[in-house]
Order: structure tokens, then C-alpha cells, then sequence
């Protein structure tokens, strides 16, 4: 899942674009900010978000919590706020089942298993 990074000089329009395309796609959404300038830019991109999946039916909630990131070897607390529509408590769950045979893995499974990148949206 993509983390959506956000910095103090990141346009709310920009990270709330990103927010909405996530949610419709994925039905959950990850922002990551570090500093006051950061959550500020962030929360106001959620309320946007917010505005704007409110056309597709799609009415959401924010979960705060601190997180430790490492930055070059450093460990900061960032604030990590969780996206995801009203009464859907829980994050989606990895389709990849354990008890599959190599050889069933390797035939037909999809991407489901692939990492994707972190975004930064500036």
C-alpha cells in the first residue's frame, strides 16, 4: 500500500487529489507527515479529500497515531493518519494465502503480492 508523504511545502490540492484517488481505487489511504508545518498541510488535505469523495459516495474518517520512521539513520516520530470510509473499521488484508503450493503461486497469482512505492506528494 502507498504511504502518501507530506511536507510543509506540499499543496493540499495536490495531497488531497492524491488521497481521493487512493481511497477509490484501494478503499484505504496512508498520509505520513513529521513537523508541525507537515500535519498542518496534511489535515487540511484530508478535509479536502473529504469534499471531494463526497460526489462518489464515499464519506471518510481519519485515525491519528504516531509512528517511528528512520531518515537516514535517524529514528524521528512521524504522525500517520489512516484513511479509510465510515464504518469500515479495519485496513484491507493481504489476499495472499500461506498454504499455497510454490507451483500454484507462481501459475495465475497476481500482483497482490508486489510492494508498491511510497509516494511523496509535494
Amino acid at each position: 500500500m502507498n504511504i502518501i508523504k507530506v511536507s510543509a511545502n506540499s499543496r493540499t490540492a495536490a495531497v488531497a487529489g492524491a488521497i481521493a484517488g487512493v481511497m477509490r481505487e484501494h478503499r484505504f489511504a496512508e498520509v505520513q507527515s513529521i513537523g508541525a508545518g507537515a500535519v498542518n498541510q496534511a489535515i487540511k488535505a484530508v478535509i479536502l479529500a473529504k469534499g471531494y469523495l463526497v460526489n462518489d459516495g464515499i464519506d471518510i474518517i481519519c485515525v491519528p497515531e504516531f509512528v517511528d520512521v528512520d531518515i537516514e539513520g535517524k529514528v524521528r516520530t512521524a504522525i500517520k493518519l489512516t484513511i479509510m470510509p465510515r464504518g469500515e473499521d479495519t485496513a484491507p488484508e493481504k489476499e495472499v494465502s500461506e498454504e499455497m503450493a510454490p507451483e500454484e503461486e507462481s501459475a495465475g497469482e497476481e500482483d497482490s503480492k508486489e510492494e508498491t512505492p511510497e509516494e511523496e506528494v509535494e
